[in-house]
């Protein structure tokens, strides 16, 4: 079953590759497209009728950029295919194969038998050219290389071009899914250490409790002043436990800044994200369990909603900021956890500021220099 986030990151994927599909690749081919018709095409109607054979060209290769060519391949090779005996019995433009060439050598990836597919294109492409010869036999040695040879030849490469293109996108495509992968592995990670540190809390107490009951149940005939003792500090136990659920529910639990700054390193390396690091100065402990919440939250968030390759942590005297880029959308997207976390910040004295430009995201938390502890080491862990 295909989930939600994963059908997301496919999307995700497409939309890069086509967009790293119509960057690199439709200039060059819109230019060549112009140049053919433009040299094959000495008067008016020549381009007229050359140029459905060009449209069809480049509908199926925007088409392919977004993995939509099976919808259209078949109409556009038809058109394509008929612009080019026309080219060669009437126009006499023996630049008209292209069209037939780059819609037939795309069209290829939706059949089975892609080389017998690619034998009856250079076939039909060889073939037409030929027929030049029933009007024009006069300088049969011309014919045979301006229409024959050179298209085929030229249909030979293009096609090769398509299929070694279709493998690097292939490639790319599979390195984007791992990336995503990775980065789904990584939040899955963090959905542990939660679990384990609620089990850390939870596993502990109840043993605790049982045995404490256990105990006091023995003690209920012989000695009851110590049995209820034994269920007054049960009482506190499950009291202290039940107060600590919801800290940790609630990202308050007692953080360690150095440790969540590590963690947070190593989620996003998991990820196949660039992350540096570079620490300016310290914070006293209490602001630094705030500062370790915000980039919990912040690293949880990157994981999820961005589709990051690099990010950067900077730690200095009056706070902490995160930048990634990836950003998606126009608008910062609501962050119902930053959004708490904000509030507390702000009733700490401090500030917490979230900002989007140009594609990349910034978390910054921030405190009066009154909060910061005098930084006993400077240092820069850059990776």
């Amino acid at each position: 079953m295909v989930t939600a986030r994963s059908a997301r990151f496919t999307e995700s994927t497409r939309g890069r590759l086509r967009r790293i599909n119509l960057i690199t690749s439709l200039p060059p081919v819109v230019f060549a497209a112009l140049l053919l018709l433009y040299l094959d095409s000495r008067t008016w109607w020549h381009a007229l009728v050359l140029a459905p054979g060009v449209v069809a060209a480049l509908v199926a290769f925007e088409r392919w950029t977004a993995d939509d060519l099976a919808r259209v391949a078949l109409p556009c090779l038809v058109v394509a295919a008929a612009v080019w005996p026309v080219g060669a019995l009437v126009t006499g433009s023996p630049n008209a194969w292209w069209g037939v060439c780059a819609v037939g050598s795309l069209a290829l990836r939706e059949v089975r038998r892609r080389v017998l597919a690619a034998v009856a294109l250079l076939a039909y492409v060889a073939a037409v050219g030929a027929t030049r010869l029933l009007v024009e036999r006069d300088d049969v040695r011309q014919v045979l290389v301006a229409y024959v040879l050179v298209p085929a030849a030229l249909t030979v490469v293009v096609t090769l071009m398509t299929v070694v293109g279709e493998r690097f996108y292939d490639l790319i495509r599979e390195l984007e899914q791992t990336r995503e992968r990775e980065a789904e592995l990584a939040v899955v990670r963090e959905r542990f250490r939660f679990a384990s540190d609620l089990h850390d809390i939870q596993g502990h107490t109840l043993h605790v409790v049982k045995l404490k009951i256990a105990l006091a149940q023995k003690l209920l005939v012989r000695d009851t002043v110590r049995a209820e003792k034994e269920l007054r500090e049960t009482y506190a136990l499950v009291s202290d436990t039940i107060a600590q659920t919801k800290e940790l529910a609630h990202a308050q639990r007692r953080l360690n800044l150095t440790a969540e700054i590590e963690n947070a390193k190593n989620l996003f390396e998991a990820a196949g994200i660039r992350v540096r690091v570079t620490r300016e100065g310290e914070v006293d402990s209490r602001v630094g369990e705030l500062l370790g919440q915000v980039l919990r939250e912040t690293t949880t968030n990157i994981l999820r909603h961005a589709q990051a390759t690099q990010v950067q942590i900077t730690l200095s005297a009056s706070g902490i900021t995160i930048v990634n880029d990836g950003a998606t959308g126009d608008e910062p997207t609501e962050l119902s956890g930053l959004s708490v976390l904000g509030q507390r910040v702000a009733d700490d004295g401090g500030e917490l500021t979230v900002r989007q430009q140009d594609g990349r995201f910034r978390t910054a938390a921030t405190f009066p220099t009154a909060h910061a502890g005098t930084p006993s080491t400077m240092g820069r862990d850059d990776r």
